[in-house]
């Protein structure tokens, strides 16, 4: 299962990558909203893990460019 990661704090990103990828899980993880989108765009993922505030895009806008393209 692929999971992507959106955290802007290095620590706690870090952390739930570790996390994740112990359990084995495929982790990306990205800093920030803009990365994000990006990222959303290139890959298919069952989970995405946001933050509500982040810099550029928030976790909020990133969960509604989702909706609206139906994912």
């Amino acid at each position: 299962m692929r999971v992507l990661v959106a955290e802007d704090d290095a620590g706690l990103r870090s952390v739930l990558e570790r996390g994740l990828r112990e359990h084995g899980y495929a982790v990306d993880g990205v800093v920030d909203g803009d990365a994000a989108l990006s990222y959303l765009r290139s890959y298919t993922y069952e989970v995405v893990v946001l933050d509500w505030r982040m810099p550029s895009t928030t976790g909020i806008e990133v969960l509604r460019s989702m909706r609206a393209r139906g994912d």
